[in-house]
């Protein structure tokens, strides 16, 4: 707590952000977006967001908004814009964003590889754009049943042991100082937002035009693949995470749910392993 406290003059920006996140994720589009509007013009007011980012960002949700009604070809195209538009937030590639550097080549355990910490601005953009684009992003869909959801569940639970047997990490149970700030900025900023892209947005289209087993597939191994750049190792256990939350995303109908395993999974990979792997 002592050092959520201490970096309050820093995060608090974000704390407005992560309001707004909360609302959105409630079905409280309104106060979400004026929750946002309020982060941004402190965004930039304290240099974190230059006015050119913060016109490129509005007209990307702009963008979205007028999505539901486009139909046809035309659809298909502003699908595919909104696609390389999530993603490029997602690898923080639109100039004049500044993200918060909190933590700096820190180790969780003595026996963690240095880990850094920004509370991103630009990735969580994807979730209000989604809230936008894709009117189904919160609705609740007909569970498939049980027996799908273990299988999701079991998938997930089995991926830290596998990882402990492979070598990729080290049992280390430890409890950072950071830890409170890590949850928040996990759960909302990269949590909510990767799994409204990737299971929400993409896994829910693609099964609703190729089918179940297509979708959830494939929506799998893209995730896997936009964690390439952390090595062919994490990519495959992200491709293993993203079938887990897949799964259980189809089997619950609930978009909670695969927000809820993701997160599971860091925060326990957080506390009992070594992070972000072994030194």
């Amino acid at each position: 707590m002592s050092f959520v406290l201490t970096s309050l003059p820093q995060t608090w920006p974000w704390l407005i952000l992560m309001a707004a996140l909360t609302a959105g994720w409630a079905g409280r589009r309104g106060l979400a977006f004026a929750l946002l509007a309020v982060f941004a013009g402190a965004a930039v007011a304290l240099g974190h967001l230059t006015p050119l980012a913060l016109m490129a960002l509005a007209t990307g949700l702009l963008f979205a908004a007028f999505l539901p009604r486009t139909r046809g070809p035309a659809g298909l195209i502003g699908h595919a814009v909104l696609v390389l538009w999530s993603l490029a937030l997602g690898a923080h590639l639109l100039p004049g964003v500044q993200n918060l550097s909190v933590l700096d080549q820190v180790r969780a355990t003595p026996a963690s590889a240095p880990y850094s910490l920004h509370l991103n601005l630009d990735k969580p953009l994807v979730f209000f754009a989604l809230l936008l684009a894709w009117p189904a992003l919160l609705q609740r869909n007909d569970p498939t049943g049980r027996p799908v959801l273990a299988a999701g569940l079991l998938l997930l639970a089995a991926l830290l042991p596998l990882a402990l047997l492979t070598g990729a990490l080290r049992l280390d149970p430890g409890l950072p100082e950071w830890t409170l700030l890590w949850m928040a900025s996990n759960l909302l900023l990269t949590c909510l937002a990767e799994e409204a892209f990737f299971r929400g947005y993409l896994q829910q289209g693609l099964c609703r035009r190729f089918g179940p087993a297509a979708g959830i597939a494939a929506a799998s191994l893209l995730f896997g693949l936009a964690h390439l750049g952390a090595g062919p190792a994490v990519a495959a256990f992200a491709t293993l995470l993203g079938l887990a939350c897949g799964l259980g995303y189809w089997g619950a109908g609930r978009f909670w749910v695969p927000v809820m395993m993701h997160f599971a999974f860091n925060l326990t990979h957080l506390l009992l392993f070594t992070y972000p792997g072994p030194a």
